[in-house]
């Protein structure tokens, strides 16, 4: 039973960087400053639970669009699970969806207890890294502020979801986050700093081949040493691609949804992160 002191709360912007200093204390590696446009996104969607006048807790679930939001970031320090906290801190944020289908990538030790909430196994997402050079390419350039309305529509299509808030911070350039697409549409790639290596994703294209080229963009863009890419299932070909380069599996969650799943046209080659949607 959960302690009468536990208080179930919103959090606010500058306990984002609290709430991803654990999610790396569990080895999730989340881009830098990937919570950001998530929360610009849904500023009401993160929560915490305190316990002793204290952070204990912590889960995301970022609304979309009218029919869809994503859960994230389920949280809770290592000294206080198994009392009840995460479990009502989970309910508590569910609530804010409303009638909203919610998405998430569950950890293996998480996803009978989703199951437990209604929520069914769509599919896998596979986190492959690897080193790869990067390499600029004629028809592929940067995205600039003109081209965000078009990407929101192409991102749509691919995902079945309009995230429009989210997409205009996503794409704005920072200092260690860039994004590029193909100079005829069709397609574009994010890639953003974390604390060990980066990450790239979403990557949207048409086929493999494509997203290879963005991919390569993406690294010249902004170099690194090593390189995550979260795939979902249908990405078998990209995925082979990439282990013929000596990328290989790292991590696997289960895609599950509570309610229809999102339909999308299948140009999603990557999913932009595992830990928050």
């Amino acid at each position: 039973m959960m302690r009468d002191d536990v208080r179930l709360r919103t959090a606010t912007v500058d306990e984002l960087g609290l709430i991803l200093d654990w999610a790396a204390a569990e080895g999730w590696n989340p881009g830098l400053g990937d919570a950001l446009p998530f929360h610009a996104t849904d500023p009401d969607g993160f929560f915490l639970a305190e316990a002793e006048g204290r952070p204990v807790a912590a889960i995301s679930v970022v609304n979309h669009d009218e029919r869809h939001a994503f859960l994230g970031l389920y949280l809770c320090l290592p000294d206080w699970r198994g009392r009840g906290i995460g479990l009502a801190l989970w309910h508590h944020a569910l609530a804010h969806a409303g009638n909203r289908t919610v998405g998430l990538d569950g950890v293996a030790a998480q996803q009978a207890n989703y199951a437990k909430s209604g929520f069914v196994l769509q599919g896998a997402t596979t986190r492959l890294a690897g080193r790869l050079a990067g390499a600029t390419d004629r028809a592929i350039r940067p995205v600039g502020p003109g081209d965000v309305d078009a990407l929101v529509s192409l991102d749509a299509a691919s995902g079945g979801v309009k995230r429009a808030r989210f997409l205009s911070r996503w794409l704005e350039p920072e200092t260690g986050r860039q994004s590029v697409m193909l100079a005829e549409g069709g397609g574009f790639a994010t890639i953003r700093a974390c604390r060990s290596g980066a990450k790239i994703g979403p990557v949207i294209a048409p086929d493999a081949d494509l997203a290879m080229r963005l991919v390569r963009a993406a690294l010249a863009a902004l170099p690194c040493d090593t390189v995550a890419i979260d795939l979902p299932a249908t990405s078998a070909a990209l995925r082979d691609r990439l282990q013929e380069l000596d990328f290989a599996p790292v991590f696997q969650t289960a895609r599950m949804s509570l309610g229809p799943p999102p339909q999308g046209d299948g140009r999603v080659q990557a999913i932009a992160t595992m830990e928050l949607g």
